[in-house]
């Protein structure tokens, strides 16, 4: 009699783990789709494109764009920047001056625009602070005037080149978004940009 119960309490556990083990892959799977559903991948052909022609990581941008436009071409802020990387006119035009091209600002609205010069931003920022996401995303936020400034103060820079602390919490708020978008992508999708690249 022992040992029938013994069988049949083996066999329950056995059945109990194999359960357990098909539900967790089950929602394993779920919640990865749930994951792709939130942090697409739209544009892929020209977030490609400029990842690699600006030397950066897809994962940047499409958090960059996830993060500014949540994927709307025709996405306005109340700065009156547009489209998916959300670049406003002023500094649309700044980056036309080192490209040499003349376009309406209208044209941001355009995907392939609009990618192209969140990239060469992102490149120019991470040129000019030394490869730092965080301090790029900083300024590509509040602006590389705004940053230059909070660099040369101890208080949020040790070394003037990186910065330790956002003192303003808008975009602290941003850039923690942007990493943590960054992160997702990543992990999310390192399969499929390792196949790419």
């Amino acid at each position: 009699m022992n040992k029938r119960k013994t069988i049949a309490a083996v066999k329950i556990t056995v059945a109990l783990l194999c359960l357990t083990l098909l539900v967790g892959t089950a929602l394993f799977y779920t919640g990865k789709t749930v994951l792709k559903a939130v942090y697409p991948t739209a544009y892929t052909d020209e977030i490609e494109k400029y990842a690699e022609e600006y030397e950066l990581p897809r994962a940047l941008l499409y958090a960059v764009i996830h993060t500014e436009s949540g994927f709307d071409p025709d996405a306005v802020s109340a700065a009156g920047a547009m489209g998916l990387t959300q670049i406003t006119p002023e500094t649309f035009r700044w980056l036309q001056s080192k490209t040499g091209e003349t376009l309406e600002d209208a044209q941001l609205h355009d995907p392939e625009t609009s990618i192209r010069y969140g990239a060469l931003f992102y490149h120019m920022l991470l040129a000019e602070f030394d490869g730092d996401i965080k301090t790029a995303a900083a300024a590509y936020h509040a602006g590389r005037g705004q940053v230059n400034t909070w660099l040369s103060d101890e208080r949020y820079s040790e070394n003037g080149k990186t910065l330790d602390s956002i003192p303003t919490r808008d975009t602290a708020h941003y850039v923690r978004k942007v990493l943590r978008a960054i992160n997702v992508y990543t992990n999310l999708y390192e399969k499929e940009f390792l196949e790419d690249a």
